[in-house]
C-alpha cells in the first residue's frame, strides 16, 4: 500500500474482482502515542488497503498531533468524550468509505501480507462474514496470546492455544471459529453493524464475547487465518491485565460486563440449568477480589447491571428473537482460561483445575437440555 492511500471510486470499486471491493482499515485509539507509529506504519504497508481512518477516543496525549504531523494520508476522526472503544470501534464503522473494515486496535503490528491473506480467505469461504488473524506476544512473538476459542457457559472465552509456544499450537490454514478477538479483524461491516455492533454499554471487556455470540447465533460464521500475525504489545494502562496486579476498573467491568452477557444472549432454560455452575464461578471470583481488595469494584459493578437492567431485558427481547442457532449447539464447558499470571503457585495452579473440573461436569451433565 502506497504511504498517502487513496479513494477508490463507486465504479472501480463495483468493477473489481470478488466480494471485497474496498477495504478501510479503522485504528481505535485512547493514549497510544506511543503504540501509534508501529501500528499506523504497518497498516500503510499492507497491500489491499484503500483507506486507513484512526478514531481517537478523545485522548489527552498526542496522539491527533502525531498522526497529523507523520501520518497525513490518515483520516482522522476525534470523538468529544472518551467512551470506549465500543463506541469508537461503531463510530469508524460508520465513517468508513468502503464496505468491508479492518478493525485494528492501536497496540497491535500486523505483519507483512495480514490483509491479503485475510481478504483471500474471507473469498474463499464467502459464506462467512469476518476473519481474524493469530496474535502474538509482542516481546515473545513465538508464543501466542490471543488464537480464538469458543464461549464458556459462565460468561467467559474458552480462549484456544492461549500462551501456546506457536510450534505446538493446534490449527493450520484456515478455520472456523466461533469467538472474535478484537486485536484486528477483517469484517462485513454490514452485517455487523445490522446484528447491533458492539455493544456500547460495555465500555470495555466482554464485549468481543457479546458481539461473537450475537453474531454467532444469528447464524453469522467466522474464520480464523493461522499464518496470519499480528504483534500484540501492552493493551490500555488501568484495563489491560498482563500480571502485576488486577486493575481496580477491570474489576468493576467484570463483575458488571459477565451478568449483562449472560441475561441477555442466553435462553431461559440455558440460565437455569447453568445456574449452578453459574454460580460457583461467581463464588470462587468473588474470593479473588476479596484477596485483591477489590471488592467494592465487584459490588459497583453488580449495582451497574442492575441499573442497566432493563435496558439489558429490551436488548434481550429483540434478539432471542431473532435466534437461529441454540446456545448448547454454541456454548462449552472449558477451558477455564485464566491469565497465567493468576496461576503461578501451586495451590492456584490447583484451584484452578479443580475449579475447571467442576465446571466441565455440570455442563456435561445439562447441556442437552440448554435453551
Amino acid at each position: 500500500m502506497q504511504s498517502s492511500p487513496t479513494e477508490k471510486s463507486e465504479a472501480e470499486e463495483s468493477a473489481a474482482p470478488g466480494r471485497i471491493r474496498g477495504v478501510s482499515a479503522v485504528v481505535c485509539n485512547f493514549n497510544g502515542e506511543h503504540y501509534l507509529e508501529d501500528c499506523l506504519r504497518a497498516i500503510e504497508a499492507q497491500a489491499g488497503v484503500d483507506e486507513i481512518l484512526l478514531v481517537d477516543d478523545a485522548s489527552t496525549d498526542g496522539s491527533v498531533a502525531l498522526v497529523r504531523e507523520r501520518f497525513p494520508g490518515v483520516r482522522v476522526l476525534e470523538l468529544e468524550t472518551n467512551s470506549g472503544p465500543c463506541v469508537a470501534r461503531n463510530a469508524g464503522m460508520r465513517a468508513a468509505r468502503h464496505p468491508f473494515v479492518l478493525a485494528v486496535d492501536n497496540d497491535a503490528i500486523l505483519r507483512p501480507d495480514v490483509v491479503q491473506k485475510l481478504r483471500a480467505a474471507l473469498e474463499d469461504h464467502p459464506h462467512c462474514a469476518l476473519a481474524q488473524p493469530r496474535s502474538v506476544v509482542h516481546d515473545d512473538p513465538e508464543r501466542i496470546h490471543y488464537d480464538s476459542g469458543s464461549f464458556h457457559y459462565v460468561g467467559l472465552l474458552a480462549l484456544r492455544n492461549f500462551y501456546t509456544r506457536v510450534a505446538e499450537a493446534e490449527g493450520e490454514g484456515v478455520v472456523e471459529v466461533d469467538v472474535l478477538i478484537g486485536i484486528c479483524a477483517l469484517m462485513d461491516k454490514q452485517v455487523v453493524l445490522a446484528s447491533g455492533g458492539y455493544d456500547e454499554a460495555f465500555f470495555y471487556l466482554s464485549e468481543d464475547y457479546d458481539l461473537a455470540y450475537r453474531l454467532r447465533m444469528q447464524g453469522v460464521r467466522l474464520l480464523s487465518v493461522e499464518d496470519a500475525i499480528v504483534l500484540h504489545r501492552g493493551g490500555t494502562a488501568g484495563l489491560s491485565f498482563r500480571g502485576g496486579g488486577y486493575p481496580e476498573r477491570r474489576a468493576f467491568l467484570h463483575s458488571r460486563n459477565r451478568w449483562r452477557i449472560l441475561v441477555k444472549c442466553y435462553a431461559a432454560r440455558t440460565l437455569i440449568v447453568a445456574a449452578p455452575g453459574i454460580l460457583v464461578y461467581e463464588l470462587v471470583w468473588l474470593l479473588f477480589m476479596l484477596k485483591s481488595r477489590h471488592f467494592r469494584s465487584y459490588l459497583s459493578g453488580k449495582r451497574a447491571f442492575f441499573e442497566q437492567l432493563r435496558d439489558t431485558l429490551q436488548q434481550r427481547d429483540e434478539l432471542q428473537a431473532r435466534r437461529t442457532v441454540s446456545d448448547r449447539e454454541l456454548l462449552v464447558g472449558g477451558p477455564l482460561t485464566l491469565s497465567p499470571s493468576l496461576v503461578e503457585s501451586p495451590l492456584s495452579a490447583f484451584a484452578a483445575r479443580c475449579l475447571d473440573r467442576v465446571l466441565r461436569a455440570w455442563w456435561f451433565l445439562v447441556r442437552r437440555v440448554a435453551g
